[in-house]
């Protein structure tokens, strides 16, 4: 079988925002510390963790739409090479497309149809964001419409379908879904599937690991802010295939193993312990894990937890 090229290859990246305390101290903080994510041309990878883990940050920072004082450090390669500012201007909305979390990415001044065909007015664009419409259950006169005029979840489907009108080669999804119906979360999916297949890279930012493990091709969890584990969806299909503690608890979470649950919460960045983030609320804790946890292969996957075998 043929190695399929990497897109997207992201090493110990970082993002930390500086901010001030009562007005005068300037302080940093690290909201994403050690996050890698590996995507190949033609493969959809989900990267799961609850909210406030800074998933969505990951998706700002690759397209360069990070706030001001925000801080990037690691390292960002797209096609072989670094992924510079510059680049991430020139390639942003055409080769890398986001579909964002927030409808507020809609620009409410402009109508739809002229907005998601980005002024064009050519037969060709007109008929495919037709067939594209039809496909999510969206009359032709929306094209018409501003998005204030329409609901949060005809602007939801809108939103996903600037990624459809393009070949982009990269796909960033941020939670695409809220809001919508399964029946169209199914659809929605399966076209970003169909566009995994067709070459593109995928990545789905997404903290429903169930949704997550019927269309992606490995799943990147990731915890206060650190990638833990990189694994196949199939090394989900059984907890005893999984390499980090914080994997599991997410297997045996879902509705099919019982809803079951552990105490304690994600910890906010500024209560980070040392070493594993996910020390505090694990029973395999020991001292050595209140030190830095080096990312390693383990049986076909990756891991950063040292008792992973």
């Amino acid at each position: 079988m043929e190695e399929r090229k990497v897109i997207l290859d992201i090493h110990n990246f970082s993002i930390a925002f500086e901010q001030y305390e009562n007005g005068f101290k300037k302080t940093s903080l690290p909201t994403i510390r050690e996050l890698d994510v590996t995507i190949h041309e033609g493969e959809m990878v989900a990267v799961v963790g609850s909210s406030g883990s800074g998933k969505s940050l990951l998706a700002h920072g690759i397209l360069g739409i990070q706030p001001y004082n925000a801080t990037l450090g690691g390292e960002i390669i797209y096609d072989g090479e670094i992924l510079t500012e510059e680049r991430k201007a020139a390639l942003r909305g055409n080769e890398i497309v986001l579909v964002p979390q927030s409808v507020a990415f809609l620009d409410p001044l402009m109508k739809i149809g002229p907005q998601i065909r980005k002024g064009k007015k050519d037969k060709a664009s007109k008929e495919k964001l037709d067939g594209i419409f039809k496909g999510f259950h969206l009359k032709e006169e929306v094209q018409d419409l501003y998005p204030f005029e329409m609901s949060g979840g005809m602007n939801r489907r809108v939103l996903v379908s600037t990624a459809m009108m393009g070949n982009p080669r990269l796909v960033i999804a941020d939670e695409p879904t809220p809001g919508l119906h399964m029946d169209m979360v199914r659809r929605v999916m399966a076209h970003f599937r169909e566009m995994a297949d067709n070459g593109a890279g995928v990545l789905l930012i997404t903290h429903d690991l169930e949704q997550a493990l019927e269309v992606a091709d490995r799943v990147v969890v990731f915890y206060a802010g650190t990638t833990v584990e990189d694994a196949d969806v199939k090394d989900f299909e059984k907890e005893e295939n999984l390499r980090h503690p914080y994997s599991k608890a997410l297997w045996r979470a879902l509705p099919q193993n019982g809803f079951q649950f552990i105490d304690g919460t994600q910890p906010y960045v500024k209560d980070l312990p040392e070493g594993c983030p996910f020390g505090p609320r694990c029973k395999e804790c020991t001292a050595e894990c209140k030190k830095r946890i080096a990312y390693r292969e383990v049986r076909g996957g990756r891991v950063r937890c040292i008792h992973a075998v």
